[in-house]
């Protein structure tokens, strides 16, 4: 774009959706806006409140990256801003080759935030050998167009630094810079007690393979006020629609399980945005679990949360900021919250919390980038705009037949159904050589000719669920 000094700047965020966006929660699942994980929009609404200043402008890109966008993306915007998490990890080494596709197709400034390496806590890099050459093509072509890039912690950096790249800083998780300089939190109360609420998460590999489903089952037991909270997808698929075609959603230890007693208690929840997670973790006594960004979503509500670490991407984030952890491993599956409560100590995240912050705005800046607690209003306009928007509530179990919850899920499968039924007479159109029909109408019974496919299509989306919620308790 050409820069013009009265003109904003426009900068390109890569995040499933923009903070401002609202919309149903089941369209929220159908599109995955937050790329399988609700923790990636932790850090990406952060990014977006960090980044926007009176003479800054920030848009969502979405997550996939495309290259033959390139050239639209050189034209519109000024930067594009990419945060990151474990993005070096096998899994993700054709979506990394995609982006650095895309970003060496750019001719404007590329700047990451926090991105990371997943390996085994005792730090061993071997597992991430086969991909070295699409990690080392993608930070080249990156700081090609960036004075540095930034990494979330030791390991990360020290796993660059071997092959031989230097600008690297270590600067952590966006995320944690969600409220400026300042970072207030203290233990409210004495001891945890029978009466306390603790929110509990966790991956499915924690509570399958490292124990701790027998420590959520154990502090269900004790803790009448325990929540879990989910978040990825497919647990979303199970608590809205109580099914989902991913295998891991038979994993019956987990709470998001329909058959798990904290479902069928109403003692689990997802949230589509961070705003809504962060609001209700605030009346909360304690957080823990495995999950980084659920217990970052409790540290940024005034919430103590301790960090049950399971790899070098949750332990080095830990180690950097001196959140309270310890490795799962070396956890007793007997283990209470109130011991790891009890044990916490909170001192080194509040004090050394601005350093952390001044290194990382320092970063910003030595990559041209504005912030809003230095240029802006610290974020005040950019809260207000939130506070004013009505955002989808939590995703919770469907254990009931309330018809309001049933009339949202039918109203959308609805509108899914017409959608498909017009996209599916265009398709014929097109196929018979003639321009599609301008309106297309859904008769159940008669129908027409595409409407049993359709059909057939959305009865498999919602039909087994719903004969499952329907059915007498056997």
């Amino acid at each position: 774009m050409t820069d013009e000094p009265s003109r904003k700047r426009r900068l390109l965020l890569r995040s499933g959706k923009s903070p401002f966006d609202t919309g149903s929660l089941e369209d929220a699942l159908h599109r995955d806006v937050f790329a399988t994980n609700t923790g990636n929009l932790i850090f990406s609404d952060a990014a977006h409140k960090i980044l926007t200043t009176p003479r800054t402008d920030v848009f969502s890109n979405g997550i996939r990256a495309v290259p033959s966008e390139a050239e639209r993306i050189n034209e519109e915007y000024d930067v594009f801003v990419v945060p990151l998490a474990n993005a070096f990890r096998p899994t993700f080494e054709r979506p990394l080759a995609r982006m650095t596709q895309l970003i060496r197709q750019l001719r404007i400034p590329v700047v990451v935030l926090g991105v990371g390496a997943q390996a085994p806590l005792a730090y061993d890099a071997k597992r991430l050998k086969p991909m070295e050459q699409t990690v080392r093509q993608f930070v080249a072509a990156v700081l090609d167009r960036s004075a540095s890039i930034g990494v979330r912690g030791e390991f990360t950096a020290r796993y660059l630094a071997d092959m031989g790249f230097r600008d690297v800083e270590v600067i952590g998780c966006p995320s944690m810079f969600l409220n400026g300089a300042t970072f207030t939190l203290t233990k409210r109360q004495g001891p945890l007690t029978d009466g306390s609420r603790i929110a509990v998460n966790g991956s499915h590999s924690a509570v399958r393979a490292h124990g701790l489903d027998a420590i959520i089952r154990r502090a269900h037991g004790r803790y009448p006020h325990l929540r879990f909270i989910g978040q990825n997808l497919l647990e979303a698929e199970l608590l809205h629609w109580r099914e989902t075609p991913h295998p891991d959603g038979a994993q019956t230890s987990m709470p998001t399980h329909p058959s798990h007693p904290m479902y069928r208690e109403d003692k689990v929840r997802l949230y589509i945005d961070p705003v809504t997670w962060i609001g209700e973790l605030r009346d909360f006594d304690f957080s823990f679990g495995s999950r980084i960004h659920g217990n970052i979503a409790a540290l940024l509500a005034g919430v103590p949360s301790t960090v049950l670490c399971s790899d070098s991407r949750t332990l080095e984030l830990c180690r950097y900021f001196e959140i309270p952890h310890r490795r799962i491993s070396e956890v007793p599956d007997t283990v209470d919250p109130a011991e790891l409560y009890e044990a916490a100590d909170f001192g080194g995240l509040v004090n050394g919390h601005e350093e952390r912050f001044l290194r990382f705005i320092g970063f910003l800046e030595r990559n041209g980038l504005e912030n809003t607690f230095t240029h802006g209003d610290g974020g005040a306009a950019f809260d207000a705009r939130l506070a004013g928007l009505a955002l989808p509530p939590a995703v919770r179990p469907w254990i009931g037949n309330d018809p309001e919850a049933l009339s949202a899920r039918f109203g959308w499968l609805r509108s899914r159904m017409e959608e498909l039924a017009a996209h599916n007479a265009q398709l014929r159109g097109r196929l018979a050589g003639r321009t599609s029909p301008v309106g297309v109408r859904i008769q159940i019974g008669q129908g027409t000719g595409t409407l049993p496919t359709v059909y057939r299509r959305a009865r498999r989306v919602v039909g087994r669920p719903v004969r499952k919620l329907l059915r007498p308790e056997e």
